[in-house]
Order: structure tokens, then sequence, then C-alpha cells
């Protein structure tokens, strides 16, 4: 039997994932599990779905599908263009993130240093969370020009190549930070050979000298700078926060004498500021060697 109720929420699989590994679960609802796998087929790119694509993209068979986007297009979660007899995601599912981001009041304390900072080095300073193996933007800030990789809330990036990653896998206890890894490896073992080392280094740097860099691994024209911000032991959600750089506006050395210094600085005032506001929450900081 699977057990996916032991698993924290920092560890959430896909919907397409949890279905798949949960055949002998009674108590597991598979019909809502298979509008969800619906629901998350929907990515950028492909923001307009017919029901034969659905059934290519989820495996889910063409007549179930097709019952799954009207149910979901009469609950307002999609939409339905009969000209082109597709959907696409309705306006009632972004009501779905709103209780979760207003959980979040830091990110309107974090939003004009944010700001101010991503305006001074012309690049974007964003805050992700910890969900899986992925990072999901929940607040992000930018100047003009950043090139070609402009985050948004919701967007998800992976964990394990990124310096937003390891920054959030640093505020994790031992135990969750060793799940990570075995989650990681298992969703893709070719990826975390290739990036283990480099992870974990992350990690130790952000120990050490408060932040860790990566320098094109995930996007190559964007080199970044990340800094752990918290972990909330009560919801066990983990937080870092970077800044990301065209490659060509630095200087040698400038992302690691100057960018590292300021991301760990903006942490710090973020969480001086949200604890000043509510004391009683409880924040993990990640610990530095002097």
């Amino acid at each position: 039997m699977a057990q996916t109720a032991s698993k924290p929420p920092h560890a959430s699989s896909s919907a397409a994932t949890v279905l798949a590994s949960s055949a002998d679960d009674a108590a597991f609802a598979s019909t809502l599990a298979k509008g969800l796998v619906v629901l998350e087929a929907f990515k950028a790119g492909t923001t307009l779905l017919g029901n034969m694509e659905l059934s290519t993209l989820t495996g889910i068979p063409r007549p179930t599908v097709a019952r799954l986007t009207h149910t979901l297009a009469e609950l307002g979660y999609l939409t339905y263009e009969s000209e082109r007899a597709k959907y696409r995601v309705g306006a009632h599912a972004l009501r779905m993130a709103h209780p979760l981001l207003a959980d979040m009041p830091f990110r309107q304390v974090a939003r004009p240093m944010m700001q101010e900072l991503a305006q001074s080095v012309r690049g974007t300073v964003s805050i992700g969370l910890l969900d899986g193996t992925s990072m999901i933007y929940v607040e992000t800030a930018r100047s003009g020009d950043v090139g070609p990789h402009v985050p948004d809330i919701g967007m998800p990036i992976p964990v394990v190549m990124t310096a937003m990653g390891r920054a959030a896998a640093a505020t994790l206890p031992p135990a969750d930070s060793a799940l990570l890894e075995r989650r990681i490896e298992a969703d893709d073992a070719e990826l975390w050979s290739a990036f283990r080392d480099r992870f974990r280094a992350g990690i130790a740097r952000c120990t050490s000298r408060g932040f860790c860099t990566c320098w094109g691994e995930y996007m190559a024209s964007i080199h970044a700078v990340a800094a752990p911000l918290f972990h909330t032991s009560e919801t066990k959600r983990s937080f870092s926060i970077n800044c990301g750089i065209p490659a060509f506006r630095l200087q040698p050395g400038q992302l690691e004498s100057e960018i590292g210094p300021r991301i760990v600085a903006l942490a710090d005032s973020i969480r001086a500021v949200v604890k000043q506001a509510a004391p009683a929450m409880p924040l993990r900081k990640q610990q530095r060697k002097s």
C-alpha cells in the first residue's frame, strides 16, 4: 500500500505520480486524482488543450478525460472554447492559490526591498517555496530587461540544479534533507548523479558563507545567487531568496563578492521585519560560521 499520508508537505508529488503509486490504497480517491492530473497537464506553452491531447498527455482514456473536463468546466476550473473544441484553465482555478499566498504575509513586507535590489543590479529577485523536488516562485521583483528567464508567481524550477533550490534545502532539518535527496534521486537518477556534488556543495556554502551560486546550470545565460530565508516548523515550509542576473551584465567576481553578501543582507532584513511584526512565527534561520 502506498504511504502517501506520511509524506511531509515539502515531499509532495505530482498528482500523476501519486495516482500511479496508489492503486492498492482503498482510501485514495482516484477520480479526484485523475481530475487533478488533467488540471496539471495545463502548463506554460500548453494552455489550450483538447480531450484527445489531454488523454495523450495524461494516459487517461479519452472518454474518462471527456467526463473530467466537462465536470471541471461546469465547476469553473476549465473554460471550454467551442470554436476550437479545446479547454483552457478557468479563472476559478486562480482562487485556489490565494489562501496559500495569503498565508505568506511576509511577501508584502519583502516586495519593496526585493524591488530595490532588482533595480540596482538590473536583474530579478525572487522568493521560492520548496515543493517536492521543485521550487515554486511565490514572490518576484525585476528590473526592465532581465533576459530570457522571467520568473512569475507559481512557476516551478528544479531544486537540484538551482541556487534557489540549494538554499531552500539548507533550511531543512537533517531527516528532511536526507528525504529530499532520496526523492530527487528517485525522480531522476541521471540528473541527481550529474548535480549531486554541486547540490551538496551549495548547501555547504550556505552554511559557511550564507549564500550559494549557480553559474548557468539551469539556464546558461543567467547566473544566480541565493540565500536561505527560513523554515517554518509548524507548516514545514522552506523558503529561500535568490537574485538572477544576465551573465553579460556581471563583472568578474561580482556575483560572489557583491551580489552574494547583498542577498544575505536582504534575507536578514526580511527575517528581522517578519520577527518584529509577528514574533510568535516559528522560523528556523540557517546558521553561518563566523
